[in-house]
């Protein structure tokens, strides 16, 4: 029940740092410190029972869709009086990339006309995070302003247009801040997925099964791909499995995990579409990937085509496929469909 006596030395390059006068008491008090505060009762130690990837996380509800019009009287931010301005959008709770428009050089009121889409899946607490930025060649990059669209002010399919007073941060009553940073133009509009086939198919509900099909095989919707896991999957070299999601043209990665055969990624990957995915298929990649430097570094332990048919027309598959070019490999894969 005392506190614990801690000696030690700290050689570099041979010779004995402690030597040097009061650097040993200094450090043996920050030592003592540090691990008493491990030692002393009574110590409390928080062990996590459920791995992030396991917990219940919020299915997607709908897609926001985004229209950036223009922008008007922005701050000059260059040395020659004029910005190169750009805007970045993205939704709090989220941990994809934000979106962005292109750069308007030498611009003060820009007009960009594009368009963006969003997944959301909670519009009672969501927030849209508007940026407009100054774009620099050499160093970071100046924000003009900012501006917040709490999504539940929005009435799904109805599209607003939303003309905004840019700030300096979220801080409004901020009384340094009153410079004018001029203005930015916005459209919303949530459009929120179809409900489960099952209320539609219901006869009570006067369901019609044949127009929920029709549904699901035309307009937008979300693709989503959930990679579960892989049993038996072994490298020559190397197992440190990591999948790899292929789809037209864009590539999503999974985490790697270290020295196992029978990864558990449990990863989820999103795709917003203008159309329905048929005739089309999606490609996955089970890699290893060496942890130090070496001349193999990465090798493929197998892969999977799948067809987008079955999901389209039943909105939902969960199944088990057997890798090509494996021995033994098995890749768990959930795809939803969800329409909009």
């Amino acid at each position: 029940m005392e506190r614990p006596h801690v000696d030690f030395g700290l050689n570099i390059l041979g010779g004995d740092v402690m030597s040097i006068p009061g650097l040993y008491r200094f450090v043996q008090e920050i030592i003592r410190k540090q691990v008493a505060s491990l030692y002393l009762w009574p110590q409390s130690l928080d062990i996590p029972i459920l791995d992030l990837s396991t917990v219940a996380v919020k299915k997607p509800v709908g897609i926001l869709h985004v229209k950036v019009v223009r922008a008007m009287k922005l701050l000059k931010a260059d040395f020659l009086g004029t910005s190169d301005p750009y805007v970045k959008l993205s939704l709090n709770g989220e941990k994809l990339p934000a979106k962005k428009t292109t750069i308007k050089k030498n611009n003060l009121n820009p007009v960009w006309n594009e368009n963006f889409k969003l997944i959301v899946k909670d519009p009672q607490s969501q927030v849209l995070q508007l940026q407009v930025f100054d774009w620099d060649k050499v160093g970071g990059h100046d924000r003009l302003g900012m501006q917040l669209i709490p999504l539940k002010i929005l009435t799904p399919h109805d599209t607003k247009e939303f003309t905004l007073d840019l700030l300096k941060h979220t801080n409004i009553s901020d009384p340094q801040d009153k410079k004018q940073r001029g203005q930015i133009v916005v459209e919303l509009t949530f459009v929120p997925f179809k409900e489960d086939s099952a209320k539609f198919n219901d006869p009570l509900n006067g369901g019609d099964e044949k127009s929920f099909e029709d549904e699901r095989l035309s307009g937008a919707g979300l693709l989503s791909v959930i990679i579960q896991g892989a049993e038996d999957v072994e490298g020559k070299h190397h197992n440190n499995p990591y999948a790899l999601v292929l789809f037209r043209g864009e590539k999503k990665k999974t985490k790697m995990i270290r020295k196992t055969r029978d990864p558990r990624w449990n990863e989820e990957f999103q795709f917003t579409l203008d159309q329905p995915p048929l005739h089309e298929k999606i490609h996955i990649d089970v890699m290893s990937k060496r942890t130090r430097f070496s001349f193999r570094a990465k090798e493929t332990l197998g892969h999977v085509e799948i067809n987008l048919d079955d999901v389209v027309h039943n909105g939902r598959i969960n199944e088990k496929y057997h890798l090509i070019d494996s021995k033994n490999g098995v890749i768990h894969v959930e795809i939803r469909w969800d329409t909009v």
